[in-house]
């Protein structure tokens, strides 16, 4: 019998912007406590964070350590939820417990351009989820 993978939670938030460094290490220093792994799109309009967990509460609490840092236009778009085959790409359950099953974020990567940013949701198999996050979608 196969070994259950274990739930990833994850969650987007849009900002007018990300450009303060202070801002970013708080956030980091926040992820590194919680053990919350994050991608940051910083450097332009608009910024971008898409958080990755495997607990919610470790999430909800990351969200909230973010919110207190006033980025402007602050919008948590999608809310820490489970991950399911209905934000997946395709409705393969074979590829959900390999979503799942594989390493989640690890600290804090950032990138400069919503391209960058897009191929990496595009390589989780998020792309349908943040599209609809980012009004791209239905």
């Amino acid at each position: 019998m196969p070994r259950p993978s274990p739930s990833v939670f994850n969650c987007l938030i849009r900002t007018h912007h990300i450009t303060s460094r202070k801002k970013l290490q708080k956030v980091r220093r926040a992820a590194g406590q919680l053990g919350v792994g994050v991608l940051v799109r910083s450097n332009g309009s608009p910024g971008l964070m898409y958080g990755e967990s495997y607990t919610e509460d470790g999430l909800v609490d990351w969200v909230a350590a973010v919110q207190a840092l006033r980025y402007k236009d602050f919008r948590c778009v999608f809310r820490p939820a489970l991950i399911t085959d209905q934000v997946m790409d395709d409705d393969d359950p074979a590829g959900m417990q390999e979503q799942t099953s594989r390493p989640i974020l690890a600290g804090l990567h950032e990138t400069n351009s919503i391209t960058q940013f897009a191929a990496e949701m595009e390589a989780r198999r998020l792309t349908r989820w943040w599209k609809r996050g980012m009004g791209y979608g239905q």
